[in-house]
């Protein structure tokens, strides 16, 4: 299974769908096709980028299904919009996104990096995390974030605000394995106190984990 087909499986169907950030849309023509969404707004900070979402997208933009907006994050996305993706970003760009407009209904967020700070924003502002996992496609680790703007959610320690929360399935045992392991190579160069016991204490919190 692909990046894309594997993240888009983590949508619920909905009638109204955004995707942020959308870079070529392909995203939205798997949530089209498949009956994920009913209609769609992608969006993007890079007109060129909108322009490749408008081509793939064709025959639902000249449909009246998807309308392209060239917006930084969600700037022009309507808060009642059903459900979010945003993908492909990193956790901080992420967040900033999130902070200056609003906690969408249901979201789907892939963080390529830093998703701790996804997590503690998401949390912090009573936001629901409903699955929090790690997946691989290609030889890569993503990290995947699904939740609502409210409700019960994930209760987290503190190995699981740092990686995920389903730490026990086959692709987040092996993303902490190969972790662990860029840690022992830090930890084999020269290195200041203060550097090192960092290091250090990150690996025995992987090795915590994976025990």
């Amino acid at each position: 299974m692909d990046r894309i087909e594997k993240l888009c499986s983590y949508l619920s169907p909905c009638k109204t769908f955004a995707d942020v950030g959308c870079d070529h849309g392909y995203c939205t023509l798997y949530a089209l096709k498949n009956g994920l969404c009913e209609s769609a707004v992608v969006s993007d900070i890079s007109e060129k980028c909108l322009d490749k979402a408008r081509v793939l997208l064709d025959k639902f933009v000249r449909a009246g299904a998807v309308t392209a907006k060239c917006c930084f994050g969600m700037e022009e996305i309507e808060p009642d919009t059903e459900q979010v993706l945003i993908a492909g970003m990193g956790g901080d760009e992420i967040t900033d996104i999130l902070k200056n407009s609003f906690i969408p209904h249901k979201f789907v967020l892939q963080p390529m990096k830093n998703p701790r700070a996804v997590r503690e924003y998401l949390l912090k502002n009573g936001a629901a995390i409903e699955r929090d996992e790690i997946f691989e496609s290609g030889g890569k680790f993503y990290f995947v974030i699904k939740g609502c703007r409210v409700g019960k959610g994930l209760t987290y320690s503190e190995a699981q605000l740092e990686y995920c929360h389903d730490t026990k399935s086959v692709a987040a045992q092996k993303f902490l394995k190969q972790e662990l392991n860029k840690k022992y190579e830090y930890l084999a160069r020269p290195l200041g106190d203060a550097a090192r016991a960092e290091i250090e204490g990150q690996a025995r919190l992987i090795r915590g984990v994976l025990k």
